[in-house]
């Protein structure tokens, strides 16, 4: 079976593997375990902040992060589309109580400064007011497309200029960072804070990193415990987070297998393919005479496994467990499944 539906499906290597046998341990709610703090220095000193936290998933960072910078009934701007606010269980509201408010980001999912400002609720006596700012780069609804710095600036110097702070969903900033050609600091600049995941791309079995200034990570630390992260002999898994962090340099491999798969795919009598900046595929099966569903049980009858993302739109998604050798095999499949 060639598994396409996420970057979450790899399995951890040997090198990983050894790393989580081998890991120095100690108690991480007391700061004692060694290889999780190594992890958070090196997660900080990557993207461009003072310190880091590691939290068990992208969604805790997340949730964690909107409750460390907001009170409760303050309003969240969030793009209509975002995962914070499409695939979190109502988080914002559930563990922070927040009111959201939608804007809407346009075909690369980015709001302009104009709609921050326009979405911007000042606090009086009747209003709560707007609390935070969240952006997503790489926008995964989108697509995977990486948002240009410029534009990530531009919304958070205007949340700023309002005394707004902004978190970014980087779950798969590093991607973004590659497809771009700048340093993963370079999109964290503008913003007060980032989560990034290491169960995606670069291939851990667990975890995330969500970071900040010093002052914000420390609050971060208490909201974990809040929230149930609070974990102790952590080493275990944050050795492979470790090892983790040396995969990205590699992901330009799953970008250009990604781009080979959509032209493949593109030149299949009824699909249509969005051109990947990363390593998300979409592929409109319409043409097809097809809904997603249809679409993906006849692939997995042929052994290739894939997402729905919208009523006729299918998400193929690339990842270290996938060879070139895979997408031609599944590029094969895939027109069995349709013969």
């Amino acid at each position: 079976m060639i598994d396409l539906r996420s970057d979450t499906v790899t399995t951890p290597g040997e090198a990983m593997r050894e790393a989580a046998a081998t890991a120095d341990v100690g108690d991480d709610v007391y700061g004692e375990d060694p290889t999780v703090n190594e992890l958070e220095r090196r997660a900080a000193e990557m993207v461009g902040t003072e310190a880091a936290l590691y939290v068990p998933t992208g969604t805790m960072g997340n949730q964690v992060a909107a409750r460390t910078h907001t009170d409760r009934g303050q309003e969240a701007l969030v793009e209509r589309e975002s995962h914070v606010y499409k695939w979190e269980l109502g988080g914002f509201a559930q563990l922070s109580g927040l009111q959201v408010r939608t804007l809407d980001g346009g075909e690369r999912g980015v709001p302009t400064p104009e709609q921050v400002r326009e979405g911007y609720v000042e606090e009086d006596l009747h209003r709560p007011g707007t609390g935070l700012l969240s952006l997503e780069n790489t926008h995964n609804s989108k697509g995977g497309v990486a948002i240009d710095p410029a534009k990530i600036d531009a919304a958070a110097d205007a949340a700023h200029d309002l005394g707004v702070p902004v978190h970014l969903d980087g779950a798969r900033l590093f991607n973004a960072a590659t497809a771009l050609d700048v340093p993963a600091s370079r999109i964290v600049e503008p913003v007060d804070s980032v989560m990034f995941c290491l169960s995606k791309g670069l291939g851990a079995p667990v975890g995330s990193m969500l970071a900040g200034s010093e002052d914000f990570i420390e609050r971060a630390r208490r909201t974990r415990k809040l929230f149930g992260g609070g974990m102790r002999q952590a080493g275990v898994i944050a050795g492979p987070g470790l090892e983790a962090l040396d995969n990205v340099d590699r992901l330009a491999e799953d970008h250009e297998h990604a781009r080979l798969l959509a032209e493949a795919l593109d030149a299949v009598d009824g699909l249509s393919v969005q051109p990947p900046e990363t390593n998300i595929v979409l592929v409109d099966v319409a043409g097809a005479g097809l809904d997603a569903e249809a679409f993906l049980d006849a692939c997995e009858a042929e052994g290739v496994l894939g997402s729905a993302f919208g009523e006729t739109t299918v998400r193929f998604c690339t990842h270290l467990d996938v060879d070139r050798g895979d997408i031609e095999t599944a590029v094969e499949r895939v027109r069995t499944a349709l013969a």
